[in-house]
């Protein structure tokens, strides 16, 4: 018992002296996306099924997310203590720090409501093929460090028709504070699980996003309002 206490607390304390990446802001993607004021679109609701192409581009959010994603996950073979951390530990932090889980499940969710969804690095990219409806998609992660143990993920796809008029945005989040990992009487079991719980939700954020994309699909659109996060202020 007093060696794996021991253990615990120098793991522990190498953690707190680690370089373990920080997640970033969460950014709106009017702020980053476009220069000028956005429309609203007269269109109702947003066009689907196996006849409608959707085009998407990711925003610098979430492209700034995936990075810090990859950071993490090449700590937990490094900068977490790798030489003294068991090797289920490990796998928990690789495996519930996949920089691509997000993305691919925002895709997945498209794919069973459009007929073809292709993803382009830019919006000039973007519009030069122009497909029948746009979608910025944007996601952010906040994994557990040394210092906190505070996870939470955001999804979501703000919808425009082809000429860059905003119809409206599919969304899902999840959040969950846990006690802290590293406390000196958790099991390597119990490290183990919480570690875990990062996947679980990421996963339940990308179902509440899929469930939201169904209503905005289904449902008119004209109730939603578009806010400038800056200045509060409708773009429309």
């Amino acid at each position: 018992m007093k060696l794996t206490l021991v253990s615990t607390l120098t793991i522990a304390a190498l953690l707190a002296g680690c370089s373990v990446p920080t997640a970033p802001n969460a950014v709106s993607s009017l702020d980053t996306m476009f220069t000028a004021p956005v429309g609203r679109s007269s269109a109702t609701s947003v066009a689907n099924g196996g006849k409608v192409s959707l085009g998407i581009v990711y925003s610098p959010s979430t492209q700034a997310n995936r990075d810090y994603l990859r950071h993490y996950q090449a700590n937990a073979g490094t900068g977490f203590g790798q030489s003294l951390l068991m090797q289920p530990i490990h796998d928990a932090y690789v495996a519930t720090s996949n920089p691509d889980f997000a993305v691919d499940g925002v895709k997945a969710s498209l794919q069973r409501q459009f007929g073809s969804v292709t993803v382009y690095p830019d919006l000039q990219s973007l519009r030069a093929a122009r497909p029948d409806v746009v979608a910025i998609v944007d996601t952010h992660s906040q994994l557990m460090t040394s210092r906190s143990s505070d996870i939470k993920a955001d999804v979501s796809a703000d919808f425009y028709d082809g000429k860059f008029n905003y119809i409206g945005t599919a969304q899902g989040h999840d959040a969950k504070s846990l006690s802290p990992v590293w406390a000196d009487f958790k099991r390597s079991e119990e490290i183990v699980a919480d570690i875990n719980q990062q996947q679980d939700v990421q996963v339940r954020a990308l179902q509440k996003f899929d469930q939201s994309l169904s209503n905005l699909l289904t449902r008119p659109t004209s109730s939603v309002s578009m806010i400038d996060s800056k200045t509060g202020q409708k773009l429309y």
